[in-house]
């Protein structure tokens, strides 16, 4: 078959999961565990190779072998919008929501990346940068952490790191979580903002109640106060709220519809989207355009090294979750993860694609 210089067929598509333990027990107001499942996909077209990953489950790794891949081999890998809607019809019967959608944004953050190599150009480049740096806040102190580990964890991020915010999780015991609060202002002093995370644990009168509470603690932005899926809950509270506290959610948005529904709802302050849940590069920049439409900031939620090209292109971005379980794991597994420099984080522009490479044999042992 002849082919022509702009066409480039997949040849291949791998995928591996892999369970990394954390360094310390992690828990926020509805679960705990004690690792991360980051599932990788490499696919290969026209001589070049693209990165993507998700943290989900190690079944989505079958998922992508068996069910997504064989529907892109073969495919032209520059035709990536083509091949999004091509794995979202696959999945119609699946599901869209939930493991397919995290399995979909890897691949298609793979096709970016190997859209970019085979143009031997960053991603941020190929994007269009609106931005040459991302600002980060801090994010962790877990409810299983004890006050020293919380005050050194956000001391470092303020100290060291520079980030202008930090957040901690709330929820799993709501009587104590403001003395947890008082701690975590102490340690980060006047000037850093704070953040607090629900994770969907409250109602809406206990939300409101902590709400003012925390007010006086200075607490600038509430997160998940209660469940995403409850868009009346977040509605109430978004207008019930102190006028100083924003109120985010969205980090479990899967689909368009998800996002759409939390904005014309008006149920948040501020909308967040996460790159390897939302339907990848494509879907966070179709979520970027729907925030410009509405006139609503964006933040970017985890996986910081997957979301730094698409963070510098999105227009109303406000900042980059530095999430403490996957700065680690990609700092451990990734040639090319940012660091965090006067509180922010930029691409390497020397490096094409997403300017990622994986340390296949660093991996090995966290193999599933």
């Amino acid at each position: 078959m002849h082919l022509t210089r702009r066409e480039a067929p997949i040849e291949a598509i791998r995928t591996r999961a892999y369970t990394i333990p954390t360094d310390k027990p992690e828990a926020d107001g509805t679960f705990a565990w004690e690792s991360t499942t980051l599932v990788t996909v490499e696919i290969v077209a026209a001589g070049k190779t693209g990165i993507g990953y998700t943290y989900s489950d190690a079944s989505v790794a079958k998922l992508i072998e068996a069910t997504l891949a064989p529907s892109l081999i073969g495919q032209d890998a520059w035709n990536i919008d083509a091949l999004w809607l091509r794995m979202q019809q696959r999945v119609r019967n699946l599901g869209r929501s939930g493991m397919a959608a995290t399995a979909i944004s890897a691949l298609d953050c793979a096709l970016w990346d190997v859209k970019a190599r085979l143009l031997d150009i960053p991603l941020a480049r190929l994007l269009g940068l609106m931005r040459e740096s991302v600002p980060l806040y801090g994010s962790g102190g877990f409810t299983t952490y004890t006050d020293d580990d919380m005050r050194e964890q956000l001391a470092h991020w303020v100290h060291e790191d520079g980030c202008r915010w930090v957040k901690i999780k709330i929820g799993c015991e709501p009587e104590r979580d403001p003395h947890r609060v008082r701690v975590a202002r102490a340690a980060i002093g006047k000037e850093a903002g704070l953040f607090v995370d629900a994770n969907g644990a409250l109602d809406p009168k206990q939300a409101l109640h902590y709400a003012y509470v925390f007010e006086a603690q200075d607490v600038s932005w509430f997160e998940e106060p209660v469940s995403s899926d409850d868009l009346e809950g977040l509605a109430f509270l978004r207008n019930a709220l102190p006028a100083r506290i924003e109120l985010a959610a969205g980090e479990y948005g899967y689909t368009f519809d998800d996002f759409r529904g939390l904005l014309q709802n008006n149920a948040v302050d501020v909308l967040q989207a996460d790159v390897t849940r939302c339907g990848g590069i494509t879907g966070f920049l179709r979520v970027a355009a729907l925030c410009d439409a509405f006139h609503v900031p964006l933040s970017a939620h985890c996986a910081p090294s997957m979301h730094l090209h698409v963070a510098c292109a999105a227009p109303r971005l406000r900042h980059q979750e530095w999430f403490h379980d996957h700065v680690r794991i990609e700092q451990m597994l990734f040639d090319g993860a940012p660091h965090a420099v006067d509180g922010a984080i930029a691409p390497d522009l020397s490096r094409p694609g997403c300017g990622l490479d994986f340390k296949h044999t660093d991996a090995q042992r966290f193999a599933v």
